[in-house]
């Protein structure tokens, strides 16, 4: 963010200067015909887009630069006779930043607000449901395929497939999706607990499908494709309880 808030205006004022001149002539085509040449122009255009990305962050939070000042300090900077002094730069650039910050923390709390009424909202109607079961800790369940095989227990291993989706329906994750199909194995008690706690509902061979409240899935973070405070839907299959191989008696003496 700092970097950010020193290069911006040089940003804009690029910006600037590129729609100054749209009804110029078009400029003449970079001459690319040395490595250094390819290499300067890559640079430009690498940090040309980072800054462009940069400037429409501003702006989207409220924050618009106004190109033709920005524009005047580069050139005054180039020229050596910017109108403020290092320190005053430096005082401006960190309220920018501060406020940058503050608009930021802003738009969260408002989208974490936003999210956390419709999952509520959502897990209110979903529950009365008919085959809607909610446990104690407000973990919501009904039983698609049941089967009297064993359940797992927290610390055991399981296999199962799965479909996770967004209470809009949107699946973000499946083992179709990322494992080809193929079923996944974990230990039970090193996942989201309202996966620990639904796994162990299961005998082998069933279905169900969960709704896990935030609290019970991942809080209030940002993980992957999943924004913080949602509410969660998984069909889960439970394949089976994966035991534990015993290690040779030799590998268990050295250990």
């Amino acid at each position: 963010m700092r970097l950010l808030t020193k290069v911006s205006l040089i940003a804009a004022a690029m910006i600037s200067l590129s729609a100054c001149q749209k009804e110029a002539a078009a400029p003449a085509a970079p001459v690319l015909d040395t490595d250094a040449a390819k290499q300067s122009y890559a640079m430009g255009v690498s940090v040309g887009k980072y800054l462009n990305s940069a400037v429409e962050e501003h702006k989207k939070l409220g924050l618009p630069l106004a190109s033709d000042t920005m524009v005047r300090g580069v050139q005054d900077a180039l020229a050596g006779k910017a109108a403020l002094t290092d320190e005053e730069v430096q005082k401006v650039m960190t309220a920018l930043d501060e406020q940058f910050r503050a608009k930021q923390a802003e738009v969260a709390k408002a989208k974490a607000a936003e999210t956390i009424a419709k999952g509520e909202a959502f897990l209110a109607e979903n529950a009365k449901k008919e085959g809607v079961k909610v446990t104690e800790s407000g973990l919501q369940y009904e039983v698609i395929t049941a089967a009297d095989g064993p359940k797992p227990k927290a610390e055991e291993k399981v296999r199962v497939k799965y479909k996770g989706t967004f209470i809009d329906g949107t699946e973000f994750d499946s083992t179709d999706k990322s494992n080809g199909g193929e079923p996944v194995e974990f230990q039970l008690n090193q996942v989201i607990p309202g996966w620990t706690e639904g796994v162990q509902l299961m005998g082998v061979g069933s279905k169900f499908k969960f709704t896990i409240p935030s609290a019970l899935g991942y809080g209030d973070r940002d993980v992957g494709p999943i924004p913080a405070n949602s509410v969660l839907q998984f069909e889960v299959e439970l394949l089976g309880i994966v035991a534990e191989e015993a290690a040779p008696a030799g590998e268990a003496a050295k250990k």
